[in-house]
């Protein structure tokens, strides 16, 4: 377990592998490391909620978990629960893994099932919470999403651990940073944390304490508001070690 409530919110964390379809890159393994297990396997939770828990890619993360030396554990919630005890179980993990997707259909199951109840209470026993892309927005106050159609469009009732906005796919999707900068400007999102594709950003309780990459030459950025408008700036990701 972490020594403190631990939250790596990411654009990133998979790569193609050599002989996988998918294989964890850095930021998967830097969360795992974050989480402070050693002398046994570590115990990681895919939930993909997000993708409709799609077959195809549980099995794809169960042969990424493999090359890593991960045992992973999947959470399903269609059409039902896949585990007997959903809470227990995720109590049990050194680290939680959320697949991306539609932020807005993840909030609404999870909610359904108590998984934002779940979630808060593993965060703060000191599971580490991480994910990319709606797996990163869902702990945060909310951010911009595309799961309403391909018009980004607001998102502001996620989990709210972290009292932030964040933006996710800040340098590959042309529309996130406009719209990011007038909902910060409007007051729709509060002070708001974005990341580049292959970044994360690792909070310690509801500090935000570290950028890191897995791609040298992305960044990492606040947006906050200034008047009626915004001010950005730049946080300097640290380049994880390669893996």
């Amino acid at each position: 377990m972490a020594t403190e409530p631990t939250i790596v919110a990411t654009s990133g964390g998979h790569r193609a592998g050599g002989r996988t379809m998918v294989s964890f890159h850095a930021l998967v393994h830097h969360a795992v490391d974050l989480s402070g297990v050693h002398g046994r396997r570590p115990r990681v939770m895919y939930v993909g909620t997000a993708i409709g828990d799609a077959e195809h890619f549980t099995s794809r993360m169960h042969e990424a978990a493999r090359v890593a030396g991960f045992d992973l554990t999947p959470l399903h919630l269609f059409p039902m629960p896949n585990l007997d005890d959903v809470e227990g179980t995720v109590l049990e993990q050194d680290v939680v893994w959320v697949m991306g997707g539609s932020a807005a259909n993840l909030l609404a199951v999870w909610r359904v099932h108590g998984l934002d109840r779940i979630m808060r209470r593993a965060w703060e026993s000191g599971v580490v919470l991480s994910g990319v892309s709606a797996g990163s927005l869902c702990w945060f106050q909310g951010g911009t999403t595309d799961s309403y159609g391909p018009e980004l469009r607001p998102l502001t009732d996620g989990l709210g651990l972290l009292p932030y906005g964040n933006g996710v796919h800040y340098d590959s999707d042309p529309g996130r940073r406009p719209l990011v900068h007038r909902l910060v400007a409007d007051g729709t999102l509060p002070e708001t944390h974005c990341t580049d594709d292959g970044v994360g950003l690792v909070y310690r309780g509801t500090e935000l304490v570290e950028a890191v990459t897995e791609i040298p030459g992305k960044s990492a950025w606040t947006v906050t508001r200034d008047g009626t408008s915004t001010r950005e700036e730049r946080v300097e990701p640290r380049r994880l070690p390669g893996v």
